[in-house]
């Protein structure tokens, strides 16, 4: 069910955000959602002491975009009444839930990836050919599900994985935004051992590794 602040720049409105947080650390749900933007965005500044609960998740949020947005502030006030500025902060909040609902730090698949994709059904098709067994590089981004997740653990799910044909190989941490990294990692493969889509779908995003892992792309595939 939707939420509904009213006069979110007023005493009384700041007022039922802090009743509403009472036992909770953001506005819906146990993670950061465009309903915390949207409520921030609302909010004349941070709420004075008397509101411990909205002045904390107000410094939370802060941190957040912060994060997000590492560029020098210099300070920007908005004209007008105050009546106005709910309106005004409506806007930008309404236009980034239209973009993603969802708030995908990932993003939609890129060129990299749909070439990678079609790499892998080239190959799929010359594996119809009788031919000596040829080898694969690999380049995939493992995605957590927070910023919570343990990426060290989540390493460890990922290079445990091992069958005949699969070599892993080198890694690293890439900042995603809001505290967030992914795991790229490069592994060689041999073709007719190995096939990476069921490596992801049997081994790497089932149980007991979709703990840590949300998702797995294959963001390269070169034949070697």
């Amino acid at each position: 069910m939707a939420l509904t602040f009213s006069d979110l720049h007023t005493e009384e409105g700041v007022k039922s955000v802090e009743e509403h947080l009472a036992g909770k650390t953001y506005i819906s749900g146990d993670q950061l959602s465009v309903d915390d933007v949207k409520v921030y965005a609302a909010v004349s500044g941070k709420p004075s002491d008397a509101y411990p609960n909205a002045s904390r998740w107000y410094d939370c949020v802060a941190s957040h975009l912060a994060k997000s947005f590492p560029g020098k502030a210099v300070g920007v006030s908005i004209g007008g009444s105050a009546a106005a500025a709910p309106a005004q902060a409506e806007a930008p909040a309404a236009a980034a839930d239209d973009d993603d609902d969802d708030m995908d730090l990932f993003g939609d698949e890129t060129e990299e990836e749909k070439k990678a994709a079609e790499e892998r059904e080239a190959a799929k098709k010359d594996t119809k050919k009788p031919k000596e067994s040829g080898k694969s590089s690999v380049l995939m981004e493992v995605k957590p599900w927070d910023d919570e997740t343990d990426m060290k653990k989540l390493e460890e799910c990922v290079r445990a994985v091992e069958m005949p044909g699969l070599l892993w190989g080198a890694s690293k941490l890439v900042p995603v935004g809001y505290g967030i990294k992914k795991l790229t990692i490069m592994l060689t493969i041999v073709d007719d051992l190995v096939s990476p889509d069921n490596l992801i779908e049997d081994y790497l995003t089932c149980e007991p590794n979709n703990e840590y892992i949300q998702s797995v792309d294959i963001v390269a595939f070169n034949k070697i």
